[in-house]
């Protein structure tokens, strides 16, 4: 899909999408508890149905009517007498939280995924699966896993994705023994390690913290709840941005008490705007395009605690790189550092590309609202946010939508 955005000044007030991070975790805790649960608001994004289509796959039963899932769980501990095949799309998330929980049963799980998908790191559960004597088989485009976990202490890097210590947590109270996870500093990311506890805790599941240990009890049960997915930060911020690209939008939907750590984008995005030094993202690596976006239009601006960003949807420094160039925008990019140097952004000279990647393509579009261009691949913000260029129009966007890039 190509989409074609004209200079535009956006004004209004634009609710918050559903919260995709919790979305995953309340549907996840949904699917492993006793009885029926009832998710409201959810907004059913590709990594979204993903997580449906897991569940659905392991046995839960999960009716959708509207925004709202009624979703009776199942004991993934018990065999169903076939080999599983549980389809990740595209969705890291959904692959990283999934694959403890295949290890629950001792019978053989296929996680099915886009060959990109399949070549994010999975180091964490590969050295657990030998030690386990567990079979861990990576493929092209799937992953193959069978056995069983054992209760213990886990020790994991805090500086690798917390989606491995949140998958962890969602499977080790299923075991029948006590489990530990020591997180070995520095932690990073640790609101989405919160995150995941507050949707536990919200299905029955007890987890304690002390500094960097989590104790999880053994035999727990998740008991059905009906909860409501909260607004999501990390979509929000686009949104904000744009005010510093002199548009006038007010962002409603989001509560102020949030675990999110993409809450702090009004912080740093003020931090960016006052030249008050370096902006480290370690907590929030997928604030990084939208923060590099405001950073052009804001005359530039240092950021630190970049590395991980070479490990998602695309590696989003050098991806990012390449597009503000075509703005006439330059950009340094170092191991665990990017630069954005100072320069008014220009109308791209050509073409921009979404490297297939939901949060480039949003990132480059507040870009446009003040230069204009035209970007391929735009679908790629059906990942996490299917209606948003149906929400940049309703602020006032001049946007046309080609289905075939030409």
């Amino acid at each position: 899909m190509r989409v074609e955005i004209k200079p535009s000044h956006l004004s209004g007030t634009v609710s918050a999408p559903p919260s995709k991070s919790m979305a995953h975790r309340l549907l996840i805790c949904a699917g492993l508890s006793r009885g029926e649960s009832v998710i409201r608001r959810l907004a059913f994004s590709e990594d979204v149905k993903a997580t449906v289509s897991c569940l659905r796959a392991l046995g839960a039963d999960i009716r959708i009517d509207g925004d709202t899932a009624f979703v009776k769980g199942v004991d993934v501990r018990e065999p169903i007498g076939r080999s599983a095949v549980l389809d990740c799309n595209e969705c890291g998330s959904t692959l990283r939280f999934f694959t403890p929980l295949c290890m629950l049963c001792g019978e053989e799980r296929v996680l099915r995924g886009s060959e990109y998908l399949m070549t994010r790191p999975m180091s964490v559960y590969e050295e657990i699966a030998g030690r386990e004597d567990i079979r861990f088989e990576k493929a092209v485009d799937k992953l193959t896993v069978r056995g069983r976990l054992s209760g213990g202490i886990y020790t994991v890097k805090g500086n690798i994705s917390s989606q491995f210590i949140s998958g962890l947590l969602f499977a080790l109270p299923l075991l029948d023994t006590d489990s530990e996870i020591h997180i070995l500093p520095p932690v990073e990311s640790r609101p989405y390690i919160d995150m995941t506890v507050s949707a536990l805790r919200e299905f029955g599941i007890e987890v304690s913290q002390n500094d960097n240990i989590y104790s999880i009890r053994g035999s727990q049960e998740y008991r059905a709840a009906n909860v409501t997915v909260e607004g999501d930060y990390s979509n929000a911020a686009f949104f904000e941005a744009l005010n510093y690209a002199g548009s006038d939008v007010i962002v409603s939907g989001l509560r102020s008490d949030s675990l999110q750590g993409d809450r702090v984008y009004k912080i740093l995005f003020e931090k960016i705007k006052s030249k008050e030094g370096a902006v480290d993202i370690s907590d929030c690596p997928d604030l990084g395009p939208v923060l590099f976006s405001v950073a052009a239009l804001c005359g530039g601006a240092e950021f630190t605690g970049t590395a991980r960003l070479r490990i998602k949807e695309s590696d989003r420094a050098e991806a990012m790189k390449q597009e503000l160039g075509k703005f006439g925008i330059k950009v340094t990019v170092c191991e665990n550092t990017v630069t954005v140097h100072g320069s008014e952004p220009k109308k791209p000279c050509k073409a921009l590309s979404s490297h297939g990647d939901h949060r480039i393509v949003m990132a480059l579009s507040v870009l446009m609202t003040v230069t204009g261009g035209v970007i391929n691949g735009a679908q790629a913000v059906n990942k996490s946010f299917p209606d948003f260029f149906d929400k940049l129009s309703a602020l006032g966007a001049e946007v046309r939508i080609y289905e075939l890039d030409k």
